[in-house]
């Protein structure tokens, strides 16, 4: 939070924007468009929400040039609203102190190395082999394993748990309850029962990365599970054994990648997809949500799969006509005239 509120004018300079109203008007927070105070900002982006622009009563609101056209208040013109708003947010961020040391009731193993200027929770671990770079934070309830690097600014906020061999870049942020380098689901089937592959591999993460909670990335088999730099996972995903995900790609929650898949570089991939083993997604590719990807992608676009959404009764009924496709087909196929040259 900025010492002093900061005006309109400051703003927009700081952001490389343009003004239109007052721009001495102070700025004390963000808000929602409908419901900013006076002394808020808020944004308009998306065309459905300009009916509430009139009836606002923030202090200025981010918005493209077209939208601010005839607006009686105070607009900050940007290209994109969206990222100019994310931007200006950022500033009214409160960011906790974090005093670097080691909790008294933490554990550092004789063998790790925890920088002076890095932070270690209470009851956090640091394993055998470990590395704790200058001015990352563990906090509390966090399990660093052995032989793993938590990189320079990372943040593990809590209840993280890296459990063996997992690099961090530089400031990857990670939040509660997410588990790095757990074993991959590697079985082989001998004489009528599982025997488990071992998972030799590692798994390594860029620069910039972040991990929402309760999501797990598995370990490689033998070669390493890869992020690539500035990749964004929501909550609750799976990625699987030997994954790899290009530079700049985000995933929304439940996303559930299997094993040996490769992923590209700016991708988007919606919630409650689903992406089978052993194929390639190419870069710039979008999975819409809950779609199955079965195959692999070598063209950018956008992708789908599934049915929408009806009533039941319509869907029951579509069903079973779902199953009659094959017999359809076949009849339709027999009444095809014969080529009687043949």
């Amino acid at each position: 939070m900025p010492s002093t509120a900061p005006t309109v004018a400051e703003l927009a300079e700081r952001f490389s924007l343009g003004v239109r109203g007052d721009a001495t008007a102070r700025i004390r927070g963000v808000g929602t468009l409908a419901n900013a105070g006076k002394d808020q900002l808020a944004f308009l982006a998306n065309p459905r929400y300009r009916g509430q622009l009139d009836d606002s009563t923030a202090a200025a609101v981010v918005m493209r040039a077209a939208d601010a056209e005839g607006y009686g208040g105070t607009a900050l013109v940007a290209e994109d609203p969206y990222t100019a708003f994310a931007k200006i947010a950022a500033v009214f961020e409160v960011v906790p102190v974090r005093e670097p040391g080691v909790h008294p009731m933490a554990d550092i193993h004789a063998d790790a190395v925890v920088d002076p200027a890095a932070h270690v929770g209470a009851f956090s671990s640091i394993g055998a082999g470990s590395r704790v770079d200058a001015g990352a934070f563990v906090g509390p309830s966090c399990v660093v394993g052995e032989d793993c690097v938590v990189g320079a600014g990372s943040e593990l906020l809590a209840r993280v748990t890296l459990v063996t061999r997992v690099r961090l870049g530089r400031r990857v942020r990670i939040h509660p309850g997410a588990v790095i380098g757990a074993d991959g689901f590697g079985l082989a089937m001998d004489a009528g029962r599982w025997i488990k592959v071992p998972q030799l591999g590692g798994v390594v993460i860029g620069d910039d990365c972040e991990i929402g909670a309760n999501t797990c990335i598995d370990r490689g088999a033998i070669e390493d599970t890869v992020l690539e730099e500035d990749v964004r996972l929501d909550n609750l995903i799976q990625v699987g054994h030997n994954v790899r995900i290009g530079a700049h790609t985000a995933m929304a929650g439940c996303v559930a990648i299997a094993g040996s898949a490769r992923i590209g570089r700016y991708c988007m991939i919606a919630g409650g997809a689903g992406i089978a083993g052993h194929l390639e997604i190419c870069d710039r590719v979008v999975v819409t949500a809950m779609s199955l990807v079965s195959s692999s992608i070598r063209e950018p676009g956008e992708y789908s799969s599934g049915t929408g959404l009806m009533d039941n009764r319509s869907w029951r009924r579509n069903a079973a006509r779902f199953r009659q496709l094959d017999r359809m087909a076949r009849q339709l196929r027999d009444q095809e005239p014969k080529d009687d040259t043949q």
